[in-house]
């Protein structure tokens, strides 16, 4: 109905998922990438966890794009089916027989389909959409289907998009042998003020919109406040936004507009799970350290158990590594990174250097030095992965969450990976993931509700 009076080709604000309007801001870029690491390069269970309508089956849609030619999907979008009808479904699916009865001859079969697609050189990936819609019997049966294996590999991976019941599903005793086989927990949180903005921005110029931004500051803060970051319903108010703003012929969504919308959609406030993890993130856009982990830095088996899984990461730099302390980490070279720019004050006292903090453009500088002079074998802990546009959060999170750390050990960085200009808040320096667990742990110690976890050096260069 709009679409001529703001110069648009289609509608910007549908609800249904159209990958051409995919948004890889807010972190869902990167963990879009980390989820397609976790799935060819690992062989536990993965889980994507996120509010209803913050964007888990649009990133479904996307991985289905994005996954390598040799990854065959089976992707289940009715959760409610019984511990028969999901193995039918997926030997059908496989184009595996179809023996009449008896389950364990059914499971035979697939695993003897599976047996041959492995021998072609190519992965099996079921995706599960809704899962925490499944009923328990359900669920226990994914965790035997999770067992097939050749004499050396997992024959069928698996990612689990649910809503946050999930978790609270997998957490009963009844479900503790499959929480053990997730080795990977992804988490979409909502989009931020900041984000919001530049998202609504792109599903419009996606949809061919050519001209200045037609939210104002004071819409967008409106839309923030009543959608609570949740992307369904920033799209359901941003397009009753521009519908009342064409009834009323004008090309500007102000307040008046979206108050508009507010009144129209009626949403429900959204469940508050975890209200520390604002604490923690500090108005930033985090990305669930596990998760990221598998994209960046390898295997992590569980973020209860960080120095474990961090030492299984890569077993053969950790013999013989020393383990130094949270406030001095052990590294080839003396590190330029806080203290590179301001010989005079680190000369002196560390009260001076607290005094005269770096900026932000000045702490980047100094990362770049400090990478010059770091071994690609080398890790450091990231505490914190945004938007390249969010300097203030960045800056807030460095005022928030950073006084008890060394603060010649904070360093932050900006990074053009795949294209997407990101800022990060990094800490220490280590020669093997082995000492970098000693610090993880206690800075998993120092916040609960934070999900440090472990890159190198090398995948940050």
């Amino acid at each position: 109905m709009y679409l001529d009076h703001f110069g648009l080709r289609e509608a910007p604000f549908r609800i249904t998922p159209h990958t051409e309007f995919f948004f890889a801001g807010a972190n869902r870029g990167a963990t879009l990438e980390a989820l397609i690491y976790a799935i060819t390069h690992d062989e536990g269970i993965v889980k994507v966890s996120g509010e209803v309508g913050s964007g888990k089956t649009m990133l479904c849609r996307m991985l289905l794009e994005k996954l390598p030619e040799n990854v065959e999907t089976v992707y289940l979008a009715n959760p409610s089916l019984s511990r028969d009808e999901i193995f039918h479904a997926i030997a059908e699916e496989l184009q595996a027989p179809l023996p009449e009865s008896r389950s364990h001859l059914l499971l035979r079969s697939l695993q003897d389909r599976l047996l041959d697609i492995y021998a072609a050189g190519r992965q099996v990936l079921l995706m599960i959409d809704e899962a925490h819609a499944m009923p328990p019997e359900t669920l226990e049966e994914i965790r035997l289907l999770s067992n097939l294996e050749s004499n050396r590999h997992k024959l069928l991976h698996i990612v689990l998009f649910g809503q946050p019941e999930l978790d609270d599903h997998l957490g009963e005793m009844s479900m503790r042998q499959l929480k053990e086989r997730i080795t990977h927990n992804f988490s979409l949180e909502p989009l931020l003020r900041n984000d919001i903005g530049s998202y609504v921005m792109f599903r419009m110029r996606a949809a061919g919109y050519r001209g200045p931004d037609l939210f104002t500051p004071g819409a967008i803060q409106l839309i923030s406040n009543a959608s609570e970051g949740l992307t369904r319903r920033i799209n359901i108010l941003a397009d009753k936004a521009l519908l009342s703003a064409f009834s009323e012929n004008k090309h500007q969504i102000d307040n008046k507009q979206v108050k508009a919308a507010i009144r129209d959609a009626q949403f429900n406030p959204k469940r508050e799970k975890h209200p520390s993890l604002a604490k923690w993130i500090a108005g930033t856009a985090v990305v669930t350290g596990v998760a990221v982990l598998a994209y960046f830095a390898g295997s992590y088996n569980s973020v209860s158990k960080p120095t474990t899984a961090i030492a299984t990461e890569t077993p053969s730099e950790t013999v013989g590594a020393s383990k130094p302390t949270a406030t001095t980490p052990a590294e080839p070279a003396p590190t330029p990174a806080i203290t590179a720019q301001k010989p005079s004050a680190a000369a002196t006292t560390n009260t001076t250097v607290a005094e005269k903090p770096l900026t932000l453009s000045e702490r980047i500088a100094a990362t770049d030095e400090w990478l010059k002079t770091m071994p690609d074998t080398h890790f450091f802990i990231q505490l914190l992965s945004t938007d390249g546009n969010n300097t203030r959060g960045v800056e807030i999170f460095l005022e928030n969450n950073t006084k008890a750390l060394d603060p010649q050990q904070i360093r932050v960085y900006r990074s053009n990976l795949s294209g997407r200009n990101r800022l990060g808040v990094i800490y220490g320096g280590y020669p093997s993931t082995d000492a970098a667990g000693a610090d993880l742990a206690k800075l998993v110690d120092l916040n609960p509700t934070s999900n440090p976890y472990i890159r190198s050096v090398r995948k940050l260069r």
